[in-house]
């Protein structure tokens, strides 16, 4: 090897090796301060890509659990509404049963008869304030809940509205129902009974609705924590590997300089040769 005082070989080879330990070194830092072995696409193109879209994926998925957990809260109310209409059917089937009773006296038939729209009139506004998130699904035209069931939008969780309005199909009694005299509570009776039947069945659509979302928001949740745990095993790094592999370039490092130093004074020894 030529010796030069203008180029120093065993220099530029030195740097050039401390240049990539350097480099290394670096990335070593950023892993154990970011907790990550891809922090960006230069670090690995291909699988920061599929851990980037698996995370707008987990992240749409929050939106899902919060439509399914509003679904399940509206669907609820309207179950409680719901029970509230069959205890109170109950009790007004027990009023026209005794106003059937032909002995009974005009003052009893009238109080009766009051208590029977009392309660008639408590079962509508129960159903008009069965409301959450300004949506009423036992009212009459009640709103069908649409709940989201994935993280694009192209499945949903229908629960059917049940109309239990007084003029509603299902207890289908008449905003004016009464008890005065024996036929109209006889024939209430009857009435009363196909009511108590038909919420009976709208109770039950609606819990299996309610179950519905809460078995499927228990998946989403099983779900965003899977995609999670594989975002981590593409992205993650293995901290105690980079801790040893910290040692080692830091030790690297030491070693890059002082044979950098060593190659520098190469080129000092020829001064020798003109003493």
């Amino acid at each position: 090897m030529t010796n030069s005082v203008n180029t120093n070989v065993s220099a530029l080879v030195a740097l050039q090796n401390l240049n990539a330990t350097n480099n290394e070194l670096s990335s070593v830092q950023a892993r154990i301060n970011t907790g990550r072995k891809i922090n960006s696409a230069k670090d690995n193109g291909a699988i920061w890509a599929i851990a980037q879209n698996q995370r707008a994926t987990s992240s749409s998925l929050n939106a899902v659990k919060e439509s399914l957990q509003r679904g399940q809260s509206t669907v609820d109310v309207a179950i409680s509404a719901g029970e509230t209409v069959s205890d109170l059917l109950v009790q007004m089937k027990e009023k026209a049963l005794a106003a059937a009773d032909a002995s009974l006296d005009a003052n009893s038939r009238t109080a009766l008869n009051e208590d029977f729209k009392a309660l008639r009139d408590q079962l509508a506004k129960a159903v008009s304030n069965a409301e959450f998130n300004g949506i009423n699904m036992v009212k009459a035209s009640g709103t069908t809940i649409e709940a989201l069931a994935n993280a694009d939008a192209s499945s949903k969780i229908t629960v059917a509205a049940q109309d239990l309005s007084l003029t509603g199909s299902i207890v289908n009694l008449g905003a004016t129902a009464s008890i005065g005299t024996i036929t109209t509570a006889t024939t209430m009776i009857s009435s009363v009974n196909t009511a108590i039947t038909n919420v009976s069945t709208a109770l039950s659509k609606l819990g299996t609705g309610s179950k519905s979302l809460g078995s499927h928001l228990d998946f989403i949740g099983k779900l965003q924590d899977t995609i999670d745990a594989g975002v981590g095993n593409l992205v993650d790094a293995d901290l105690a590997k980079e801790s040893a592999r910290l040692q080692a370039l830091q030790t690297k490092q030491q070693l890059g300089v002082q044979a950098l130093s060593i190659a520098n004074q190469s080129s000092s020894i020829l001064l020798g040769l003109f003493r």
